[in-house]
């Protein structure tokens, strides 16, 4: 099942602080925040990278792969999804313990 482009949209529109994009990969999508991938949404659900960084921040979250043979990542409930300065506390926090990629 691919995720609608209007939870990708809704998920945007909720980090409107922050520097994000979203990048549509095989009928799913890779969140960007700060030109670095925090996230994924998969089958309508926000799907974040486990770090050291933002455990304390997900506390009480579900674990779980985004896909079939994946590894775990934090999954996001849609309560946490409408907090919108939760979220984007979570998903700066992510982008800024993922290192960038060298070129």
């Amino acid at each position: 099942m691919s995720t609608k482009q209007q939870t990708a949209d809704f998920i945007l529109e909720q980090l409107g602080g922050l520097n994000v994009r979203v990048r549509k990969m095989f009928g799913e999508y890779g969140l960007y925040c700060d030109e670095k991938v925090a996230a994924f949404i998969c089958d309508d659900t926000l799907f974040v990278k486990i770090l050291d960084a933002n455990q304390e921040l997900a506390a009480g979250l579900a674990k779980g792969p985004c896909y079939p043979g994946s590894k775990d990542y934090y999954i996001v409930p849609g309560e946490r999804i409408e907090d919108s300065q939760w979220l984007q506390g979570f998903i700066q926090t992510t982008a800024d313990a993922v290192p960038l990629k060298k070129k």
